[in-house]
């Protein structure tokens, strides 16, 4: 593998056969969709890069990202090579940002164990809303661009 820069990160060449073929379900949280719908376009964009159609690229929404488990489960047995989970979760007032985010981590890390598929957490987890727009196409990348890459990592790994 050869290791090209992109945006902030190094990513090594990815080298799966029938690319045509892999199929993707992102689960996208409808919460901050202004921030959702960026991170979907970044993985988007990376995987057209790599020659996937956009048709083989489905969108399931939800209402917030505590409900990205329940529909990410839903997906395991479909017919996917990986399922990215998109949402974000932005620090308020009250506790609810740390029951929501502890929670997504560990359903995410529960459905990922039982999971013949990799799941690839794409949530961000952020102070502001600042640093969700950093982080979903500003100063900092787009972490949706780094989901894909890493659920074509996985499906490569899944595959040997």
């Amino acid at each position: 593998m050869t290791a090209k820069k992109t945006g902030n990160s190094i990513s090594r060449s990815i080298k799966i056969n029938n690319l045509q073929k892999i199929k993707i379900a992102c689960v996208i949280s409808e919460w901050h969709i202004e921030i959702t719908e960026s991170f979907y376009s970044g993985a988007l964009k990376k995987f057209s890069e790599f020659g996937i159609p956009e048709e083989n690229i489905d969108k399931i929404y939800v209402p917030g990202s505590f409900e990205l488990i329940f529909a990410t489960k839903n997906l395991i047995n479909k017919d996917y090579d990986a399922i990215i989970s998109i949402g974000c979760i932005i620090k308020g007032e009250t506790k609810h940002f740390d029951f929501i985010s502890s929670a997504v981590v560990n359903g995410m890390k529960d459905l990922n164990i039982i999971s013949s598929i990799p799941i690839i957490l794409c949530v961000s987890t952020d102070d502001t809303i600042q640093q969700s727009i950093d982080r979903s196409g500003g100063k900092l990348g787009n972490k949706g661009a780094d989901s894909a890459d890493a659920a074509l990592k996985m499906i490569l790994l899944n595959s040997k």
